[in-house]
């Protein structure tokens, strides 16, 4: 084989993230969303280091388990690639990458328990980031999400189904209005244009929402125009908050070089397992309300007792984790590099009346030197692509009982355990929570105990 040589395969198997397996002359092909037992037409793309990738033309025989999906977008857009998957065969893929994976490194035995469902399949995103763009090269405005494997195209998900009808009605309104007053969008090629990204949030318990536009200085919002719009959408939520982010900057992602709160304040208030949370625009939160409550219960159930224990919330985010173990616990001190996420924290501490909490802004790789208390329990929530290799040995140099590892990409797993192995730990348990139906992605919490045989005080 080679590249572009066309194929005709069968997908054997499936691993993370969402990559089709296939043999041909005893050679594995790689094929991005494809799903085990479907036949396939598909183009050889790559071949280096040993490994071949290649892109689907056509589906020459659908899997027998396959359904039609429920949006007309599916096949173009880059966000739920599951939908043509049962949802009970959704959770047989993830629970058994994840156990795949994890066997490849683990040797002793462990508990794998059964995968925990996400409480809602459709309609259950808090938060989502729509870009700006035209889905074909000089098209109309779009507003959405990227088409699949593409850098530029943005395609319309006005009928996206993990999201609610508030932000579809969203979505469609504030499209219309910017497609009838001539605004461009932010191309990144020439750095040229106004319209970049949506950020909507809305909350599941209290029904609140945040609306958030960023754009770049290089154009003026009428800002009483685009509140109005929204006020008066009709929607079956509480708007808090309508802001305006200028953004200059190149990088494809949503910040903010400056915030102009146009109505309300930014922030918005979630309840899960009985405590408030504030949540602003860029601080992070799980975006499955209620199945961030099935996965921070597993995580409480894992650790057991904490009465008089001192427990460090590592990559604490909006300080959700540490703050539902707190109420019996001696002390919860979090880390969290995003300020804005730490302000949060502390104020829900706060709104939460727990004196015995303490959120710090900075990276934990620096700032994990500078606490003075020894923990009984280190929970870590790291971002998606693990532990930092500096910080990794740092934290298990503070040898507490018991460690707390929720992973949301199961391949990082993969590069921190044996780092935990290695310093005589053990996996106990482990149990994964589907945070996110019709796409790849899953939650694991792995509960780590230290074993005394091998480690010195």
């Amino acid at each position: 084989m080679k590249k572009g040589d066309i194929v005709e395969v069968i997908i054997d198997d499936i691993k993370f993230p969402n990559k089709g397996i296939a043999n041909l002359d005893g050679k594995e092909i790689i094929i991005k969303n494809a799903i085990p037992t479907q036949k396939l037409q598909a183009r050889i793309s790559k071949k280096r280091s040993g490994i071949t990738e290649a892109k689907i033309l056509e589906v020459l025989q659908k899997a027998d388990y396959e359904i039609e999906p429920n949006c007309e977008q599916f096949t173009f857009c880059g966000g739920c690639s599951y939908q043509n998957v049962p949802y009970e065969k959704q959770l047989e893929f993830k629970s058994n990458q994840v156990k795949t994976i994890l066997d490849n490194v683990l040797k002793d035995s462990y508990e794998f328990l059964p995968i925990v469902q996400s409480p809602k399949t459709t309609e259950y995103r808090n938060k989502m980031e729509f870009s700006f763009g035209d889905e074909i090269k000089d098209g109309p405005l779009t507003l959405g999400m990227h088409r699949r494997n593409s850098f530029h195209s943005i395609v319309n998900t006005s009928c996206c189904s993990i999201v609610d009808e508030d932000f579809r009605q969203i979505l469609c309104k504030i499209l219309e209005y910017f497609q009838g007053n001539s605004q461009t969008y932010y191309h990144k090629t020439t750095n040229i244009g106004f319209l970049r990204y949506l950020i909507v949030r809305k909350t599941e318990k209290t029904q609140e929402m945040l609306i958030n536009l960023v754009t770049t200085s290089q154009s003026v919002l009428n800002e009483k125009e685009f509140v109005d719009l929204i006020l008066n959408a009709g929607l079956n939520c509480t708007v808090k908050c309508i802001a305006h982010s200028i953004y200059d900057g190149v990088a494809d992602v949503a910040k903010a070089d400056e915030m102009r709160i146009l109505y309300g304040e930014d922030k918005i208030v979630e309840e899960l397992l009985g405590l408030k949370f504030n949540i602003s625009t860029f601080s992070f939160f799980q975006t499955n309300s209620l199945g961030a409550e099935k996965l921070y219960t597993i995580a409480r159930d894992f650790i057991g007792k904490t009465k008089d224990k001192i427990i460090f919330d590592l990559y604490s985010g909006t300080g959700t984790i540490g703050q539902i173990l707190a109420s019996t616990a001696k002390k919860v001190i979090g880390i969290e590099i995003v300020e804005a996420a730490v302000e949060k924290a502390n104020e829900n501490a706060k709104l939460n009346n727990l004196q015995n909490c303490e959120f710090i802004a900075g990276d934990v790789l620096v700032k994990i030197d500078e606490l003075q208390d020894k923990p009984d329990i280190i929970v870590l929530d790291p971002p998606r692509e693990g532990i930092h290799p500096k910080a990794i040995q740092k934290i298990i140099d503070y040898k507490p009982e018991t460690f707390i590892y929720i992973s949301c990409k199961p391949t990082s797993l993969l590069k921190d355990l044996p780092y935990f192995l290695d310093a005589g730990y053990k996996v106990e348990k482990v149990q994964c929570v589907d945070m996110f139906p019709m796409t790849p992605h899953v939650e694991t919490v792995l509960l780590l105990t230290r074993n005394s045989n091998n480690l010195s005080d």
